[in-house]
């Protein structure tokens, strides 16, 4: 086989060589010297640095920033068109007319090119029709389901003649399957939903099928996490409807009433619907147990009484009965007290023991008035509903310029009440009512019957919408409170101040001072009476900024109240103000300034939460 000879060692230099010199002819200086300072003249713009393309989008507000927030150009130029219609399509804008013209701008310093989006977006889809439809059951009879289709159907939130957004249509769906999980069917789900547009007419008919799955009913209460505390305390704690059909706020009701019971820092309850008997679904309680003791520090202001300190004690379990005890200390500008209150675990009926014992130096009128007060009794707490009667001694010691005698009494009670507010933390519409009735006799000075009664009552009534302009709408209401009071017994008799009447401040009469208002003595001293009358309309009023609707209201009120020891004695007290309420997550902060029309004189009252 032949071997090629070697290539010379020149030839390879030679080709090098020549390389090197054609590489540095480049770098000689041209011939022709204005072209060189041309050159210099002109500045260089480092292309990498500059974004691909500016966008502009000519279209009306709503459409352009949902384009401006979502169009993909940077990705795909060429699928501008195609991405713009699937975009306008989301807003009910199905035959817009789009012009997508791109420019070269060498001479920008934001971009290489400039893209320009032209939108006319043609008449907006409404709504043509809704069909709802709920997937029959063997365990619903036909009556039942036709009212549950009529109800969906009736609460639809998108109505003929709304306009069609595909974030609008999502949340209608997801609205009606709420309404049938909340209740009953807690596995409904949605079976089949479409929604068919006419581009010619601008038009959606919307058609959805539920499937509401098996009714549930409550079963048994399962709790998890117990160590401490007794399991079955927490089931009579509860007071879960066991049998009942599932309902969420009753669940929710269920979780309030454990978490509040001060046994459980902690609880979340959930219904087990997988492989369980639909009629007798457990319901698992998830607790995380409360400390045995604590101990608890407080302070507050309030314009009625001033800065306020606390010390709470709690024992979940006192020795040797097993009771949970809370004891208090309370220090403010009118009030010194110090308390305990024993409280049972309810029976199977919901019904649980108490006792409870206070000392307190108190500002009564234009004296100071040291009492102590006894009770034991029993008591029963439902969704709605308290109930309870207990067995009550009284003593009050007032101290001043002729102060009344000493006086003691025993008496026998029996207290009412029914919330039915819309909310128990900030109602906007409902109404209360509380019933207290107590008879017994009086042991010092003398021995004397007496009745005492007292009758609260609220309600909040709707007073037109506000609508903002931006969408979204509030009612206005108006807030009614009534109170009236009496102790029936021998004009002679002593009752204790502590079962006599005293109004004003805060939460009653406006523009007066806390329990200001009162009966007058021989010596026209301000004391306890035993008649009271008091009632107050305030009107509320959401409040609109800048076209929107937000967390603070207005209120407009007048205030009445007036005490004495006989009915024909009875002089009005007249508070009427304005002022401002914020809706916090614990409840309307307010403030009001009320001027007392008989006391001639403004006051500003500060007050958070609301409690009947």
């Amino acid at each position: 086989m032949p071997i090629a000879p070697p290539t010379p060692a020149r030839w390879p230099a030679l080709l090098f060589f020549c390389v090197v010199c054609l590489q540095g002819c480049s770098l000689l200086p041209r011939g022709e010297p204005d072209a060189a300072a041309d050159a210099a003249a002109i500045p260089v713009t480092d292309s990498s640095a500059l974004s691909a393309f500016t966008l502009e989008v000519n279209a009306p507000d709503g459409v352009r920033e949902t384009l401006e927030r979502h169009l993909e150009l940077q990705r795909l130029l060429a699928a501008a068109d195609a991405n713009a219609r699937e975009l306008l399509g989301t807003l009910g804008y199905f035959a817009p007319t789009i012009t997508v013209v791109m420019t070269d701008t060498p001479a920008s310093s934001a971009a290489l090119h400039a893209v320009a989006v032209t939108v006319e977006p043609g008449p907006q889809t409404r709504i043509a029709s809704t069909r709802i439809t709920v997937a029959e059951r063997t365990d619903e009879d036909t009556d039942n389901r036709a009212r549950r289709q009529e109800r969906l159907q009736r609460n639809w939130s998108l109505q003929p003649g709304e306009p069609f957004t595909q974030s609008a249509w999502d949340s209608a769906k997801t609205d009606g399957l709420r309404q049938l999980q909340v209740r009953r069917y807690p596995t409904a789900r949605i079976a089949q939903s479409r929604a068919e547009v006419d581009a010619d007419t601008h038009q959606a008919a919307l058609s959805v099928t539920y499937d509401t799955g098996p009714a549930y009913r409550f079963g048994p209460l399962v709790v998890e996490g117990s160590e401490r505390y007794d399991p079955d305390g927490a089931r009579r704690l509860a007071r879960l409807p066991t049998g009942a059909f599932y309902d969420e706020a009753a669940l929710m009701d269920t979780q309030l009433r454990l978490a509040s019971s001060g046994y459980y820092d902690a609880v979340f309850l959930t219904l087990d619907t997988e492989g369980t008997d639909p009629q007798s679904a457990p319901v698992v309680a998830q607790v995380r147990e409360a400390r045995l003791q604590k101990l608890v520090f407080g302070a507050g202001l309030s314009t009625d009484s001033g800065p306020r300190l606390s010390m709470d004690h709690i024992h979940n379990q006192l020795p040797g009965v097993g009771w949970r005890a809370v004891s208090k200390l309370s220090l403010d500008r009118k009030t010194k007290l110090a308390g305990t209150e024993w409280t049972d675990l309810p029976d199977e009926n919901g019904w649980r023991w108490f006792a409870s014992a206070q000392g307190q130096r108190e500002t009564t009128g234009d004296y100071e008035v040291n009492s102590a007060r006894l009770r034991t009794g029993r008591s029963k707490s439902s969704t709605r509903i308290d109930r309870n009667y207990f067995l009550q001694y009284d003593y009050a010691n007032s101290q001043g310029l002729n102060a009344p005698s000493s006086a003691t009494a025993l008496t026998l009670n029996y207290g009412w009440t029914g919330r039915y507010f819309n909310s128990t933390v900030a109602p906007t519409r409902g109404h209360g009512l509380a019933v207290e009735l107590g008879a017994g006799t009086t042991f010092t000075p003398e021995r004397d019957p007496f009745v005492r009664a007292l009758l609260r009552w609220q309600a909040f009534l709707a007073a037109g919408r506000v609508q903002a302009e931006t969408g979204g709408a509030r009612n206005a209401r108006v807030a009614l409170r009534a109170e009236a009071g009496a102790v029936l017994a021998r004009q002679a008799a002593q009752i204790p101040v502590t079962q006599l009447f005293l109004t004003g401040g805060d939460t009653t009469v406006r523009g007066y001072g806390y329990r200001a208002i009162g009966a007058r003595t021989e010596n026209n001293q301000l004391f306890g009476g035993r008649y009271l009358a008091l009632a107050s309309a305030e009107w509320q009023r959401p409040i609109v900024y800048n076209g929107a609707l937000t967390d603070w209201e207005s209120a407009l009120f007048v205030d009445a109240g007036a005490v004495a020891d006989r009915v024909g004695d009875m002089a009005p007290r007249v508070g009427v103000g304005a002022g401002v309420r914020w809706r916090s997550p614990v409840g309307p902060l307010q403030a009001d300034l009320a001027y007392g029309v008989q006391a001639k004189q403004l006051r500003l009252h500060l007050r958070l939460g609301f409690s009947f």
